[in-house]
């Protein structure tokens, strides 16, 4: 239970982390330069969802996935989230298109960074608490 409540609030850290990058991007326009409309934000309502699914996403690292080094097992574990986004959440509730390609060509590169920002970030923060 430990375990599983730690991995939860790491992965909530992580994402709030994620969501300020995503928001930093937004704000000096990167996401904008690169022709891609992934908005971030800081208000409470587009945060809390992505905080929520971040901790839940965070159960990830309970899966015995290269332990051995934090940049590799924080790649491999932005995989998943970022296939769930690309390939079922844009597509299939969003209706973005396969890929989210109707928010621009470069959007699959954007997501996978801003999730792996946030894996790398809950697992440099589940290193600490250990």
């Amino acid at each position: 239970m430990k375990s599983a409540l730690v991995v939860f609030a790491a992965g909530c850290l992580g994402a709030l982390i994620q969501c300020l990058v995503m928001w930093l991007f937004t704000r000096y326009g990167i996401t904008h330069s690169l022709n891609v409309s992934l908005p971030g934000s800081l208000a409470p309502a587009w945060l809390y969802p992505r905080i929520i699914w971040g901790g839940l996403w965070g159960f990830l690292f309970l899966l015995p996935i290269l332990s051995s080094s934090v940049f590799a097992r924080s790649f491999v574990i932005a995989l998943i989230p970022t296939g769930v986004q690309l390939f079922i959440i844009y597509p299939l509730y969003e209706h973005k298109g396969m890929a989210g390609l109707s928010l621009g060509m470069l959007t699959p590169f954007l997501v996978l960074f801003f999730y792996w920002v946030w894996s790398l970030a809950t697992t440099i923060i589940l290193k600490i608490a250990k």
